[in-house]
């Protein structure tokens, strides 16, 4: 069926409209010989295909106007089987155009000599009336159209959109309005805005008579649930007069998710990225991207510092889930009566001082993408069992709630521990290790790959100098057989501050040579701690400010200049100098 069935109420109206004032009998046929409108003798041919309707055929091809005169005997009525016998004695047909396409015609026909000749005498004013019935159609048609198109386009945003008119009867509830809150369009629209929404803002905007941004609210849905929105009710209004208000709100999870993922700086981590052209590396990555876009959980193994994080990014980022949340978290680095909380979230009321709206935790912020847990070595044993039912289950239950939530994440999981040795100490829960050791990945130590070291070295000296904004000329052969020959315990995060050590130390356009490296890499001691390592950087870093605020001046375009050389920000740049107590 053509544009005009959508409008058929219309058509047989306009029909009978036509009809009435100018006492001839009239039919309106779509683009496809439908006939969608008629009355009289034709009126029973409604919604049927007329096929054999040459002169419409040939009216729809032309978009023009045809005044039939002589029927059978007209060259457009040759190919007609009914020639000789045709029940028609004259007509005059008038195409529907919209936007330059033909889309129906309306023709007022006559069976008698009589109607023939009322046609035919009138046929100026009679097109002139019928040719004002076609463009009210195309209007009816246009304006159907571009509200079904303004539907479409309302149904297909990701917020919730509630319109009402200014009364409080609802004229708009789109598809995500009806999946949050569980209503259809049809209980909805024609309702008063709280009958369905009970103190929804919408009705507090109308009320009140202004707009209200950016608030946080509560509704329950279908189901009696609560859920936390973050919603804006605008009014529309004709000059002074207010014609009615739009609500458009997303669920509070939904806008944390979003946030977490753009804050948490997640770069597209493809296995390309991974440095390394020796034969061990390149069988960690070619076993790695080919489970990738698998949903099996993975049991990453391997030394601090050999780039277990680095390899969890990257297999996510080949994964089905690429587009969706990739959210790490350190087992070891949060206290044990934090961490749950930060894994599985907690509902109003928790504890003292949480949130009283509740807070969701990182498997929900993750959820449809990728939650890796690092260090989970050092997992309690109580929440060992929670992540347990995760694997198991798919579902978690925040802190303080009784509600099991599903969750659709893939867990990678990585450690520098045996998790064996940890299993038989009944530290680590033994049905866990085999749930998460379902694809092992073992990153093997820099010191059994060292071909990779030169690569490795070429990479990170690309990316420190920059950083600084200095001009290194690069190391000497000395300073290059120093690094390459080193053991590397502390893998590729030690090669890497030893980079960004060297560079700190290095003047302008010199070569790193032997005394700009690290002293542990030269020294028969023990290598340097990480807090001497840190105190080190950070005195270095107080020299680099120093002197470059002596070279370049204090002012604020000084320091936009140092802050951009330095490829941070200004504000970043303040930061350190309050830091260091630089003025």
């Amino acid at each position: 069926m053509g544009l005009l069935f959508q409008i058929q109420n219309d058509v047989q109206s306009i029909a009978e409209v036509i009809a009435e004032a100018l006492k001839v009998e009239t039919e309106i046929v779509d683009k496809d010989g439908t006939v969608i409108g008629a009355t009289g003798r034709i009126r029973g041919q409604l919604l049927t295909n007329r096929t054999d309707t040459f002169i419409n055929q040939y009216v729809i091809q032309s978009a023009r106007t045809f005044v039939l005169e002589n029927p059978g005997q007209h060259r457009l009525c040759a190919s007609c089987s009914e020639k000789e016998d045709c029940i028609y004695t004259g007509g005059l047909f008038y195409p529907i155009n919209v936007n330059g396409i033909c889309e129906g015609v309306i023709s007022l026909v006559s069976f008698t000599q009589q109607q023939k000749h009322i046609l035919l005498i009138n046929q100026v004013s009679f097109l002139d009336f019928i040719g004002k019935m076609a463009d009210f159609l195309a209007t009816k048609i246009s304006e159907k159209t571009m509200i079904k198109y303004l539907k479409t386009i309302i149904d297909s945003v990701c917020e919730g959109i509630v319109a009402c008119d200014v009364n409080g009867t609802i004229t708009c509830f789109n598809h995500t309005a009806e999946k949050t809150l569980g209503i259809s369009s049809e209980n909805a629209i024609g309702q008063h805005i709280s009958k369905i929404i009970p103190n929804s803002l919408i009705n507090k905007s109308l009320t009140k008579q202004k707009s209200i941004y950016d608030e946080k609210v509560s509704y329950n849905n279908s189901h009696g649930d609560i859920i936390n929105l973050v919603s804006n009710a605008t009014l529309i209004a004709n000059g002074p007069s207010i014609l009615g208000a739009v609500e458009s709100f997303t669920e509070e999870d939904m806008i944390v998710r979003a946030a977490y993922r753009l804050s948490s700086n997640e770069q597209a981590s493809a296995f390309d990225k991974i440095i390394g052209n020796s034969k061990s590396i390149k069988s960690v990555k070619s076993k790695a991207s080919k489970i990738a876009r698998s949903n099996s959980t993975i049991l990453i193994t391997g030394e601090s510092g050999t780039g277990k994080e680095l390899f969890a990014r990257a297999i996510h980022s080949a994964s089905c889930r690429a587009k969706e949340p990739f959210i790490a978290i350190n087992c070891g680095a949060i206290p044990d009566s934090l961490l749950e909380s930060e894994l599985f979230g907690y509902d109003r009321g928790a504890f003292t001082g949480a949130n009283r709206e509740g807070k969701p935790g990182k498997f929900e912020l993750a959820n449809k993408g990728t939650v890796f847990l690092d260090e989970v070595g050092d997992m309690p044993l109580h929440l060992q069992v929670k992540i347990l039912r995760v694997l198991q289950e798919k579902v978690i239950q925040r802190v303080g709630g009784t509600k099991d939530i599903p969750v659709d994440v893939r867990i990678i999981a990585a450690t520098h521990q045996n998790l064996r040795e940890l299993v038989e100490k009944r530290l680590f829960r033994e049905d866990l290790y085999y749930r998460l050791n379902v694809i092992p990945i073992h990153i093997p130590p820099l010191r059994e790959r060292p071909d990779d070291i030169p690569v490795l070295i070429e990479y990170l000296f690309s990316k420190f100098p920059k950083i600084m904004g200095k001009n290194i000329l690069g190391f000497t052969k000395e300073a290059l057989e120093t690094l390459k020959n080193y053991t590397w315990p502390g893998n590729v995060r030690e090669l890497e501050n030893a980079i960004e050590y060297a560079v700190n130390f290095c003047p302008n356009e010199e070569m790193i040579s032997q005394e700009y490296l690290p002293p542990w890499l030269t020294d028969s001691a023990a290598p340097i701690s990480d807090e001497d390592f840190k105190q080190k950087l950070e005195q270095s870093e107080i020299e680099l400010l120093k002197d470059a605020l002596q070279k370049m001046g204090r002012s604020l375009e000084a320091k936009e200049q140092i802050a951009k050389k330095l490829g941070i920000s200004v504000s970043t740049l303040y930061r350190k100098l309050r830091k260091y107590n630089i003025e």
